[in-house]
C-alpha cells in the first residue's frame, strides 16, 4: 500500500518543485482516501441504522405488534417508515465514518508520510468533503422526497389498518379524541371497558357527557366501532346557556364512533412528513392567516383604547365614568391576546422543521470540517477511537438539536438559530482544530 502510494505521489513529473507538489492533489491518494472513507461510512451507516431502526421497530410493537396486526401489514409499515431511519442515520453515519477514516490514517503515519512527500492538507479533506457533500444530497433527497412518499403509503395501510381492527384505538386508561369526540377508558379486559367516559357534541351543537361502569367494544364493519354501554348516564347543555340542560338515565346504550372519525385522529402529517416545498407553503400560508388575526386584535384593541380615552377625557361627571374599571379590564385582555398571538406555536414549529430539514442533512457536510480535524490529532488506535469520539459528538449534536428545538418552542429563540447552531458550532470547531494542527 505505501509503495502505491508513493508512486502516486510522485506521479507528477520530473521538473515540478516542492511548491507546486503541495498544490498538486494526487489522484492516487485522492481514490484511496475516498474509498476509505466511503467504506468506513458503510460501516458506520450500518451502526446507526441497527439503533435507529430497532427504536422504529419497538415504536411499531408497542403500537400493533400486541394487537395482533397481522406480519405481512407490520413490514409494511416498518418498509414505509425506513426513509425516517436513513434521514437520521446518514448524517451521523458521515461523522463516524470520517473520523474512523483520517484517525486511522494518522495514527498508521499514512498523513505523515503524504505530507513528508511534499503534499498538504487538501488532499485529505477533499476527499472527505465531497463524501460529506455526497451524503448530504442523500440525505436530503431521502428526507424530502423519499420520505412524504413514504408517509402517503404509510397512512394509507394505516388507514386500512384502523378499519379492520378498531382495538388499536381504544387501550386501557387511555384518552383517545375522535375529531370532535374524546373518549375516556378505565381497565380493559378482552373487548370489556371498563369506567367509560364519552364526551361529544350533538348534531345541534349542545355538549353532552356519557357516563357508563362498563361497555363492550365491538367492529361494527363499515360503520366504524361500536360501544355498547350498561347503566349509562348522560347530561346535556347549550353551548351559550350552560344551566339549561338535561339528563337522563338508561340500562342500555349504543354510541357509534364512525370510520371517517378513526381514520382523521389515527392519520397526520406532521411538518416532519413534508417535503420542504409542502412546508413552505404551508408557513406562507399561516403568515398570512395570522396577520389576518393580528389586525382583527389591533382593531379591537385600538377601539378600547379610544372608549378609555373618551371616558378619562370625560371626567368623573361623564357617562361611563362608574364602567371605567370594567373598560380597563377588557382593554387589558385585548392588549395581552395582541401579544399573545404573535407567537404562533404552529407557525413556529412549521418554522423549525423547514429549517431543521435542510440543517440535519447538511449536517453531515459540516460535520466533514470537525471530523477531518480531530482524526488529524490521533495517536493510537485512531480507528477505534475515531469511532468512540463520533458517537460521542452524535449525541452531543443530537442533544444541541433537542435543546434548540424546544428552546424555539418555548421561549421564542429564532428557528434558524435554533437547528443551524450545531452545524455552526462544529464548523467552527473544526476550523479552529485544523488551524492549531496545520501550524505544529
Amino acid at each position: 500500500m505505501f509503495k502505491s502510494m508513493i508512486n502516486g505521489l510522485f506521479a507528477f513529473g520530473k521538473n515540478n518543485n516542492v511548491l507546486e507538489s503541495k498544490r498538486y492533489i494526487s489522484s492516487t491518494i485522492f481514490r484511496y482516501i475516498m474509498t476509505e472513507a466511503l467504506f468506513s461510512f458503510f460501516i458506520a451507516f450500518l451502526f446507526f441504522f441497527f439503533i435507529f431502526f430497532v427504536n422504529q421497530i419497538l415504536l411499531m410493537a408497542k403500537e400493533v405488534l400486541t394487537k395482533r396486526v397481522p406480519f405481512d401489514l407490520v413490514a409494511l409499515l416498518i418498509l414505509y417508515s425506513l426513509p425516517t431511519v436513513i434521514a437520521m442515520a446518514a448524517p451521523f453515519a458521515s461523522l463516524v465514518g470520517t473520523l474512523m477514516t483520517v484517525g486511522r490514517l494518522t495514527s498508521d503515519n499514512e498523513i505523515l508520510v503524504l505530507l513528508s512527500s511534499g503534499l498538504s492538507y487538501r488532499n485529505v479533506f477533499l476527499p472527505a468533503v465531497i463524501v460529506g457533500l455526497l451524503v448530504s444530497i442523500m440525505s436530503f433527497f431521502t428526507n424530502d422526497v423519499l420520505l412524504p412518499a413514504g408517509t402517503i403509503q404509510f397512512n394509507r395501510l394505516w388507514r386500512q389498518i384502523l378499519v379492520s381492527i378498531p382495538a388499536l384505538e381504544l387501550e386501557a386508561n387511555s384518552v383517545k379524541r375522535f375529531r370532535d369526540t374524546v373518549i375516556v377508558t378505565g381497565d380493559v379486559t378482552g373487548i370489556t371497558i371498563d369506567n367509560v367516559i364519552i364526551m361529544d357534541k350533538t348534531s345541534d351543537g349542545e355538549r353532552r357527557v356519557i357516563m357508563a361502569n362498563n361497555a363492550e367494544l365491538k367492529d361494527g364493519g363499515r360503520e366504524g366501532l361500536s360501544l355498547e354501554m350498561e347503566k349509562a348516564f348522560i347530561q346535556s347543555s347549550k353551548e351559550i346557556i350552560r344551566e339549561d340542560y338535561d339528563y337522563a338515565n338508561t340500562g342500555f346504550l349504543q354510541y357509534w364512533v364512525s370510520n371517517d372519525d378513526i381514520i382523521q385522529s389515527g392519520v397526520s402529517i406532521s411538518p416532519r412528513e413534508m417535503s420542504s416545498r409542502d412546508v413552505y407553503t404551508a408557513i406562507i400560508g399561516k403568515r398570512g392567516d395570522l396577520a389576518v388575526r393580528l389586525n382583527d386584535r389591533k382593531g379591537r384593541v385600538l377601539a378600547q383604547a379610544f372608549s378609555l380615552e373618551k371616558i378619562y377625557r370625560a371626567g368623573p361627571p361623564g357617562e361611563g365614568w362608574t364602567r371605567k374599571n370594567n373598560n380597563v379590564s377588557s382593554f387589558l385582555r385585548e392588549l395581552q391576546s395582541f401579544y399573545g398571538l404573535k407567537t404562533d406555536r404552529s407557525l413556529t414549529l412549521h418554522l423549525i422543521e423547514f429549517n431543521k430539514k435542510f440543517s440535519m442533512p447538511f449536517g453531515a457536510f459540516f460535520f466533514v470540517f470537525l471530523s477531518v480535524s480531530l482524526g488529524l490529532m490521533a495517536k493510537k488506535s485512531g480507528q477505534t477511537v475515531g469511532f468512540i469520539f463520533g458517537v460521542i459528538i452524535s449525541v452531543i449534536y443530537w442533544v444541541m438539536l433537542f435543546y434548540g428545538q424546544t428552546m424555539g418552542l418555548r421561549f421564542g429563540t429564532s428557528p434558524f438559530w435554533s437547528m443551524w447552531f450545531p452545524n455552526i458550532t462544529c464548523l467552527i470547531a473544526g476550523v479552529v482544530l485544523a488551524i492549531i494542527r496545520i501550524r505544529r
